[in-house]
Parts: structure tokens; sequence; C-alpha cells
């Protein structure tokens, strides 16, 4: 395996799905990556995962652990599925052979020769087994053994180096704590990547990585019965494609009459409203038109149960059952820390460029913030980021949002995100000779003239009705409506 570390060589792949794609394709041949993580983070997993990608490409590798014995490492091993029946352990835990009897002992006497002893013997095992991918878990083992901080680090970087010369890729594992800092490994290696156990998830995140780009930011990270995977954060700047604007139908003239001809492909449109007013029946009412064209479309329902959702939806003639079995329509109902915002990301993405949705809709954008993990201090910056990656691959944005006040002073948005919208479609309850009514008006659009008046909105059993403009109609944006109308 004798090749130069740069980019356009061939990538060891690191097993674990999602984490190529966070590297850039892989770790580069050759090289040393430094793993840190506290107790309990998966290191073990995680190398286990690399060791295990060597051995599907008919690699040879070698697990040296000076933590926890073979024993437990191959229980693991079995626990996840891994097959490593093939896999070479030169055992130096504290219960291996190593550390056996009395006459074994005599390495451990005298800390000037510990270290270096304990190196000659790694030496001779490569040098036997030659192998391709190597594993030292956890390698701040050595430091113990060292005498001196100096002898640690000339007695690893020598390690590294030989280990490389010799052609292999290697792993080292640290255990990363306040109590024993390992910035001086983190120099000696050409990558290092961070496991992280967070209040609500864990996250991976590379700090380090010579010879490449990779992928900024903490990424989620999760362990499941068959081991790990990385669901990388959204990057809207990596994705792309052609697209040519037009108009996306209602298939309601009234309410394309006020869209000017409909939403313009490719832009992000807000329905706000308080709750009841009509805002997903009217998301749905597009996909309905969509779907009518052959087109597919993805609801996320955040605030809404699957059975409510269908009942709803059959009532006013949007066929939704029929939708979905014809292809053309998904509906996903996401519960309260069900999924974290990289995974929900990524079943955006999957939508879209594997299923080839072209209007994706975020049915209650509080249910967005609560529900999903890990959306950090600001859960409107990752809607911004859903935002950028639908408009650069040219689909169609639908976000329902709830303004909490049914009356009363109006505003378009709760939280302050009209500035995230391409349109924003408002609708509003109002009352007129002692009955509530809706209506419907468009506040934005950037991409189009749009009319600026209100039309009164009907949600009945045939579908969505919207009537002619309501020019008597007065101060509904002061929260005080009253109808001018001459007559009464």
């Amino acid at each position: 395996m004798n090749t130069e570390n740069n980019d356009n060589q061939d990538r060891i792949s690191t097993g674990v799905p999602g984490l190529n794609d966070v590297l850039g394709g892989g770790y580069l041949p050759e090289t040393a990556t430094l793993v840190r993580g506290p107790p309990g983070s998966g290191k073990s997993i995680f190398s286990l995962h690399f060791l295990t990608a060597g051995l599907n490409a008919d690699e040879t590798g070698l697990y040296i652990n000076l933590g926890e014995p073979e024993t437990y490492i191959r229980d693991t091993a079995r626990d996840f599925g891994f097959d490593i029946d093939a896999l070479n352990f030169l055992n130096l835990s504290a219960s291996g052979d190593q550390f056996q009897g009395e006459e074994t002992y005599t390495l451990f006497e005298s800390s000037e020769v510990e270290t270096p002893s304990l190196v000659e013997n790694i030496r001779t095992e490569i040098q036997e087994i030659g192998p391709d991918y190597v594993v030292v878990d956890p390698v701040t083992e050595f430091r113990y053994l060292a005498p001196d901080d100096h002898q640690f680090r000339s007695q690893i970087l020598g390690l590294v180096n030989f280990l490389k010369n010799e052609g292999a890729t290697v792993l080292l594992t640290s255990q990363a704590a306040d109590s024993m800092p390992d910035d001086d490994l983190q120099f000696l290696v050409d990558a290092v990547i961070n496991l992280e156990v967070e209040s609500d998830r864990r996250t991976l995140h590379v700090s380090k990585f010579r010879g490449s780009s990779v992928r900024s930011g903490h990424h989620t990270l999760q362990i499941t019965d068959e081991g790990m995977r990385v669901w990388p954060q959204l990057d809207p700047n990596r994705h792309e494609r052609e697209h040519t604007a037009t108009k996306l139908s209602s298939g309601v003239p009234e309410l394309d009459s006020l869209l000017s001809g409909g939403l313009t492909t490719g832009t992000i449109t807000f329905l706000s409203g308080p709750t009841g007013v009509g805002k997903t029946t009217t998301g749905l009412q597009f996909m309905k038109e969509a779907a009518g064209r052959g087109q597919r479309s993805v609801l996320y329902s955040f605030e809404e149960d699957r059975n409510t959702l269908f009942e709803r939806a059959e009532a006013v003639n949007i066929p939704i059952t029929e939708m979905i079995d014809r292809g053309t329509l998904n509906v996903e109902v996401i519960g309260p820390e069900e999924l974290t915002i990289d995974e929900f990301t990524h079943r955006i993405r999957s939508e879209v460029e594997e299923n080839d949705a072209e209007i994706v809709m975020i049915d209650g954008t509080s249910g967005f913030e609560q529900s999903l993990r890990g959306v950090g201090t600001d859960p409107m910056q990752d809607l911004v980021k859903i935002g950028r990656y639908l408009r650069n691959m040219g689909v169609t944005g639908l976000v329902t949002n709830e303004v909490h006040q049914i009356t009363g002073e109006f505003r378009a948005t709760d939280q302050g995100m009209s500035y995230l919208a391409d349109s924003i479609v408002v609708l509003r309850h109002v009352e007129y000779k002692g009955s509530l009514r809706k209506v419907i008006g468009v506040l934005k659009m950037r991409t189009s003239d749009y009319e600026n008046q209100l039309r009164e909105l009907e949600i009945t059993e045939h579908g969505l009705r919207v009537g002619e403009s309501l020019p008597e109609l007065r101060g509904i944006l002061t929260g005080t409506p009253t109808w001018n109308d001459d007559g009464d």
C-alpha cells in the first residue's frame, strides 16, 4: 500500500455509514487518526467498524488492545454483528498473556524500560503479520508506562511512523478527559475525530484532517444494535441543480389569482395563521393538484397524528390515501424526540434526491422546534438551511406557521421568521355579523406580483372555496377588522 497522501488517491472506507461523506470519501491511506472520546462514547465500536471494513476488503487487520481484554472485544464484535474471525490481536491489556506470570512481569519492573520494551513487542508483531489496518486501543495507556512526557511523545511518534512506513493505516483511541489531556497526541497524528455525548444526542466532529478538506460541524452519531451510524449536517452549499422556475397551481382559480398564477416553483412559502384556519389543508391542496400531474410531494407533520390528518384531508375532498398509493405523496408523522435534526434533513435529502420529490411541506414550525433533538439554541437557523437546500435543488417548500392569537393584533409569524420566506400567505379568522369566517391573502411574494386584497376562504366537503376579493374588509392588520359595506 505505497501511495502518496493526497485528495486524488483512493480512500479507505471508515466502515461507519455516513462517516465517509464527512471525511470526503474516507481515511487517507498510510495515515494515523486519533479517535477521542469519554468512556462510553463508542471508541471500541468505532475501531471495530474500521477493522471490519478492512477485512471485508481482504486486507489484514491487527487490534492492539491495551485496555479491554480480547474476549471483551470479541464479545462486543459479536453483539454488534461484526465478523472478526480473521482479525489478529496483540493482547497487551492488564489481563492479557503479556502480563501473566512472574517471568513476564519483569517487563514492568523499571519505568525506564517499560515503554521501549512494549513498543519493541509491537514492532515484532507488526513485522510478522504485516497488517494493512492497525488499531491501538487506547494509546493513552502508554503514558502510564513512560517515565516522562518527552519519552511518551517520542515513543508514540516513533511507533506511528513505523506503522505508516510499514504500509499500515492506523487508528489510535484516546480517553479524552480533563485529568489526562491528549493535546500532544493530536499534534502527532494526521487526523483527529472527536466522539461526544451531549444531553440529547451523540455527536462527531473532525478537528483535524491533513491533506484533505472535511465537513465541519457536529454531526449526529447514533449507536444501534448494528453498530454506529453518522448523520452528517446539512450543508446547502454542497447541493445544487439546474431548475427552470414555473408556476405551481393550486387548482383553485381564485387562489391562483391571489398568487398571480400560483406559487413559484423552487421557492419557500409560509402558510401563516392561527390553529384551525386551514393552513395544512391549503398546503395539501397544492399537493393534490401536483399529484394530478404526476409530481411527487412529501409532508412532514409535527403537530397532527396520522389518523387525524388523513380523516381531515379525506373529508375535504383531498384523496390522501389514493395519492400515497399512487406514489405521488409520502406522509411522515414525526413524534417528539423521535429524530435528530441531522436524521430529519437526511430524510428530506433522500426524498428529493432519490425519490424525486418536487414539493416538501413542513407542517408546524413549533413542532419542528420542539420535536427534533439537536436543533441548537436557534432552531430557525436549521430551517434556513433546509430552505436554502430546497431552493438550490429547485424544490418548492411549504411551511405552516401557527400564530397563537385567533383574534387581536395580527402577526404574520410569532417567531419573527418572515425573513426566511420567499412568500407569505396569511389565513385569518374574522367576525362578520356574529359569525366566524376565514379569509386568505398574500402578505409577501418576492418572485412576482400578487393580489393585495383579501378573499373569503371556505373549507367544504368539496374542497377549498375561495371567494371574490373583499375590499370592504378593513382593519385586519390592526386586530379589529370591520366591514364597510354601506348597507350594514
